[in-house]
């Protein structure tokens, strides 16, 4: 039996994406560039889902507990004519902890700490920020909600966790995965084998 199918969409913008300022954690809401990228992803999805033969019914939605991808999962249900509130909510698929650094840019990160800055450039996998969490220990979280899904679902979350995702599921290793921008409004697929992005 082939594992489930993931429909997988980033929240949309929020000022502090504008901004370059590290969310993690924090619940920073949506702008009205996100809002429209959640719809967008949500008419993507209204065209996939029937495409790949399934029904909206057939399938799970979850989101991070965090408001700007539960935000997102409320619009996309929306585009797709779904009751909002429709979806379940799991822990493990919050945005990765930046502790000390939530809040920051990366150059006033740099700036408070340069020693641990540098250690992280070069190897952002297992050095985490000051009371974060490293990629490695988000890909445990990530990796045990995966284990555990046995149906098709649409999950909204971040762009640290589609990245553990990534290197859980071997379409990316930790280094090539740890800078790569994960987009908004766009839906990305986890089949058996393959990594697709729809927009």
């Amino acid at each position: 039996m082939p594992a489930p199918r993931i429909y997988y969409i980033r929240h949309g913008e929020t000022e502090w994406n504008a901004l370059g300022r590290l969310q993690g954690t924090r619940d920073v809401p949506l702008n009205a560039k996100g809002a429209k990228q959640a719809c967008a992803a949500g008419a993507i999805l209204a065209n996939l889902l029937p495409r790949d033969g399934r029904d909206v019914s057939s399938v799970g939605f979850v989101s991070s507990p965090l408001g700007r991808a539960r935000t997102t999962m409320e619009l996309v249900r929306g585009t797709l004519r779904l009751p909002q509130d429709g979806y379940a909510i799991d822990d493990r698929l919050r945005e990765i902890g930046y502790g000390a650094w939530e809040g920051s840019t990366l150059e006033e990160a740099e700036a408070h700490d340069p020693d641990l800055y540098a250690r992280r450039l070069a190897d952002k996998w297992t050095v985490a920020a000051p009371g974060g969490e490293s990629y490695a220990e988000v890909q445990a979280r990530v990796s045990a909600w995966y284990a555990g899904l046995t149906a098709d679902t649409v999950a909204v979350a971040h762009g640290g966790t589609a990245r553990t995702l990534m290197v859980a599921l071997g379409f990316e290793t930790a280094q090539s995965a740890a800078d790569l921008y994960i987009e908004q409004g766009v839906v990305y697929v986890f089949r058996t084998g393959r990594l697709a992005k729809f927009s």
